[in-house]
């Protein structure tokens, strides 16, 4: 170590951005800044700091126990609703660093997409969505931005996690039109598109959702290689796994197949993204965001595979037996439970408690049930009913 070395303070972080990320992406120095103000830190950026609060709140610990696709506790090597969260995280800072984009962004959207789960996964959101229908429904996106705007309290000052205006934009994800007018260092606009940061970290999710279920749906064996002859994206992979690897047997050939999988899916969005990029000279974040299209994107090609992949796992994996129907108990578990709390809301955790003058009582009970884990709601299950 020379004499004249210094630690990397915020600011000299700041400096690399500008120096050597790419003009479209997302500088920490040019962030709209957080809903409430504070002092910056000497040696994280707004986006690292984003990225530990996500990690530290009580929320993404309880991701552990919430289903993925299979119910939570059915496997001990099955995704669950944290290991996908970080598995997408690590995709995204993939492409994010091979485009030359803020890594740390797209990992903070990344790690905060799934806050808002509610327990027993699409079944959950689904039953949740049914009973909130007339009074604002139901959506685990918005209900992430619910949690780090206003149910984790970890901070003496203010609800939330406030997080960076970038953060809270790649969170809401499907909404059509995105404003900036609660945040202090930016004017108001309203963009047609997030960030590419944050359109890395929707697809990435994509990439890793469908491959990982596959894979978990392959060693559950609910699904075999037979039903996947006609798949386009895994017979190509396949066929590069046997024609490099053929001694590879059994389950390590097919854990291959999947990681090569998600390597040619990754490529191709890299590629096809670049491609794109060429054809426009955007000078800022900004221009990013008023394109009229989304930049983050596959090749038609692996699209149209994309879509073969999706449906394959619906028809046989997400409605097969085996899954949705404990997914569906849990579903009704969630409905009796929530009629319970209705009828007898003192029984409602004291901290959520405190909302039901602000919030209404409905929505502090969705609040209070989509925040639980599977493990949690049941054992409340058990403990009402002995009531």
């Amino acid at each position: 170590m020379t004499s004249d070395w210094i630690a990397k303070t915020r600011l000299r972080i700041e400096n690399e951005e500008c120096n050597n990320l790419s003009q479209f992406g997302q500088y920490n120095s040019e962030s709209a800044g957080r809903k409430h103000q504070e002092p910056s830190h000497p040696f994280r950026t707004a986006f690292q700091r984003d990225r530990a609060r996500i990690i530290h709140s009580r929320a993404f610990r309880r991701l552990e126990y919430k289903t993925q696709v299979f119910l939570n506790g059915t496997g001990d090597h099955l995704r669950t609703r944290l290991t996908h969260t970080i598995e997408v995280a690590s995709v995204s800072r993939t492409i994010a660093c091979a485009l030359g984009v803020n890594q740390d962004l797209a990992e903070a959207i990344s790690l905060a997409h799934d806050l808002g789960h509610p327990p027993f996964g699409h079944t959950g959101e689904k039953k949740l969505n049914e009973i909130m229908l007339e009074d604002g429904g139901f959506e685990h996106n918005i209900q992430s931005l619910r949690v780090v705007e206003l149910l984790e309290t970890l901070y003496p000052n203010f609800d939330g996690l406030n997080l960076s205006y970038e953060v809270l934009e790649g969170i809401r994800k499907h909404d059509k039109g995105y404003c900036r007018s609660a945040y202090q260092n930016k004017k108001e606009e309203n963009f047609p598109n997030p960030s590419i940061e944050a359109q890395i970290a929707n697809l990435a999710d994509e990439i890793t959702y469908y491959s990982h279920d596959l894979d978990d749906g392959l060693n559950h064996k609910l699904i075999d290689e037979k039903q996947l002859n006609q798949i386009t994206l895994w017979q190509q992979c396949a066929n590069f796994v046997g024609n490099n690897y053929p001694a590879l047997k059994d389950k390590r050939r097919r854990s291959y197949i999947i990681r090569t999988l998600i390597d040619c899916q990754v490529a191709d969005l890299i590629s096809a993204t670049s491609e794109y990029i060429q054809n426009f000279k955007f000078d800022s974040s900004d221009a990013i965001r008023k394109h009229p299209e989304r930049l983050v994107r596959h090749s038609e090609k692996t699209q149209e595979g994309n879509q073969q992949l999706k449906k394959f796992l619906y028809e046989n994996l997400y409605h097969h037996e085996q899954v949705a129907m404990p997914n569906a108990r849990g579903g009704n578990v969630i409905a009796k439970i929530f009629s319970f709390y209705e009828q007898t809301p003192n029984l409602i955790g004291e901290e959520s408690a405190k909302r039901i003058s602000s919030e209404g009582l409905k929505r502090t009970i969705c609040d209070y049930v989509s925040g639980m884990t599977d493990r949690y709601v049941l054992e409340e299950y058990d403990r009402l009913r002995k009531m």
